[in-house]
Order: C-alpha cells, then structure tokens, then sequence
C-alpha cells in the first residue's frame, strides 16, 4: 500500500500563526494561535520572532502526537522575497537570507519560508517550499508608476489567497480563472484590492506599508505632505514611523485594539468613535473597489470579498451596497490560503506541476 503524502502548512500572519495538517487533500487539523498585540510588541524585529513561533507549532505537533518525521514536506507561507512569478518554490539558501535581511520589508509572512525549512531540516526526505509569495508580481509597467521616479509602486498583497478565491469562483461557474476579470479584496489584518485580468493581477495596492485602504494595524495611504512633517519633526525615529505604518497604524491607533471584532462590539455598544473608524474602513476599501473598476475600464465579471474580516456581515453588506452597481458581489468568509499550500505542494510532489527554483 503507498502512504499518503502527510504536508504541513504554516501561515504566519500580522496577528496569527495558523498551521494545518493535511494527508494528501485530506484536512487532518488545523489551529490558529492567536498572538496579542502587546505580546509581539516584546520583539523588536519580526525576524525575532522566529523561535516563538516555531515552538508554539512544535507544541502543537507534539500535543496531537504526530511526529515531525512522518511529514512528507512542509510549506510556508511565501515572504517578502524578490519579485517572482506565481507558483510553487523550492526553499534555497538564497531565499533564506533574502527572508532574514527582509530585502523587500519586514512582514510575518517571512516566517513561513524560514520555519518550514528548519523544520524540515530535522530529517533529509521531508522537503520545504513556499507557494505565490506576497511579492508576486504581475502588474502593468503603467500601473507600476508613482509619480515621482524615485519611488516605484510594489506588488505586494495576499496573493495566495487571491488566487485560490479566484479559482474557486471560476470553477463555480463553469469557466477558468484565465477567461475573467475580477476584482478581488482581502480584508485582514491587512487590506489588498486587486484587479484581476485573464489570470493576472495587472494592479494592486501595496498590502503591507503602502497604499490603499488602512486595517486593524496598518495606515494604508497617508496624504504625503503631512507624513513627510511628521517624518522630520523630530518626535519620532525613522523605526517609529515605519511601526506606525505597519503594526501600529489603521484601527489600533484610532481605537487601541487591532480586534476588528472588538472595533464591531465597540460600535455596537454606541462608541462613536468605533462607528466612525467602521464607516471609514468600509467608505476606503469600496473606493478602491471602485479604482479598480476602471483599471477594468467596467468590465467586471464579479467582485469577490475574502479574508477574516468578512464573517462580519455587517461589514460585508455595508460593502455590497456601496459597490454592487459595478457587479454582483462574491463573499469568501475567512481565507483558503492553508488549503491552498497544500494542494499546491501535492501537485508539485506528484509531478503535475513544476517546482521552481528562486534566484
């Protein structure tokens, strides 16, 4: 009898690490260990939180009685590597260090590349890969201008899951992914609105500390003036305003939590406040639904919601009603991304698609 392939995936996010155990396509476990903002607060690198991430999934592995070395391979969730095409990857050195000195920024998705190798790395037959990484990179050249030729804009959003929702709404409708146009948004920890073209995503906001609409830690676009005073009106250091973009920016600055169920309670008890913060994040994510929309010049197949943040119907229909004139609206509760590293992985260990090598 041949033995099913057992993958774990690993997905570090901003305020998470969920792992999930599958044999095969087969759902073994799956846990997401919450982590607190102020228990984070306590490493001064994401980096640094190597070692406490990988000792919460060991623990978990260890609590259900299943040994490392049964795994067939272990994935991570793709980090902030160089610009690559979509697909599955091989864990090299060269992806190793380009994860540690975080040469396209710091994000806890960089985690996922350096424990699933150490992890595997314990036994010589369990393989490490990573799968569409948040620096795919499939933009237009025109997309890809600022307005100054010092600053480039960047690919850098939840392609994982992009992809995967995209692929299961064609696939719900009899059609392939490379035949529509969607516009997708992830609503998580942090925000990405993409606008997706025959199987491209020819535009999408930087995710992590660039542009577009801000998230439960995350500011999103700030008017460039003001930032640029705050920048050099010696109050804070350069660390400082880089944690106020990423990590302490978007509703825990406003409100002091980066609990989108805690702003919704908050609102719901008659915080103003917490009302306000609410109507923004909804009035900010349907404008960039709207940009994208043209970036599509109308022609827009549907628009899919996906990410933690929409379990929340309220968020979801406040959504739909700003937006739904541009097409009908596709809601994804939670995210796929677990499922979609493994299913990856299967394929490329079954030799139905490539694995490719990072350089």
């Amino acid at each position: 009898m041949i033995e099913k392939k057992l993958i774990l995936a690993i997905n570090p996010g901003s305020t998470s690490t969920k792992i999930a155990l599958f044999e095969e396509e087969t759902l073994i476990f799956e846990k997401s260990i919450v982590h607190d903002v102020n228990e984070l607060s306590n490493f001064k690198k994401i980096t640094d939180q190597f070692q406490f991430r990988k000792k919460l999934i060991t623990a978990e592995l260890e609590s259900r009685n299943i040994p490392i070395s049964k795994l067939k391979a272990v994935v991570g969730r793709g980090g902030l590597v160089k610009p690559i095409e979509s697909g599955v990857y091989a864990i090299n050195e060269m992806m190793l260090e380009d994860l540690k000195l975080g040469i396209m920024g710091e994000h806890a998705s960089n985690l996922g590349g350096l424990i699933a190798y150490d992890i595997a790395s314990e036994f010589p037959d369990i393989q490490s890969f990573i799968v569409d990484p948040v620096v795919v990179d499939e933009m237009s050249e025109v997309a890809k201008i600022s307005g100054h030729p010092e600053i480039r804009r960047r690919s850098l959003f939840h392609a994982l899951n992009h992809k995967a929702v995209a692929r299961s709404y064609a696939a719900s409708i009899g059609k392939q992914y490379e035949e529509l146009s969607l516009i997708i948004a992830h609503l998580g920890g942090g925000v990405s609105v993409g606008a997706h073209c025959n199987g491209k995503v020819i535009d999408v906001n930087n995710a992590l500390n660039g542009d577009g609409s801000f998230s439960p830690e995350r500011s999103g676009g700030l008017p460039a003036g003001q930032l640029a005073e705050l920048c050099f009106s010696g109050k804070y250091t350069h660390n400082e305003i880089k944690a106020m973009l990423t990590g302490k920016g978007g509703m825990v600055a406003y409100l002091g939590t980066n609990s989108f169920k805690e702003v919704c309670a908050m609102a719901a008890d008659g915080n103003s406040e917490a009302k306000l913060i609410f109507d923004a994040f909804v009035y900010q994510v349907a404008k960039d639904i709207g940009a994208m929309a043209t970036v599509l010049k109308g022609k827009v197949d549907a628009i899919i919601l996906t990410g933690g943040m929409t379990y929340n119907n309220a968020l979801t229909d406040s959504v739909k009603q700003m937006v739904d004139f541009i097409a009908d609206v596709v809601v994804y509760e939670g995210e796929n991304e677990m499922k979609a590293l493994a299913f990856n992985v299967l394929q490329a260990l079954n030799n139905n698609i490539q694995i490719k090598t990072y350089s």
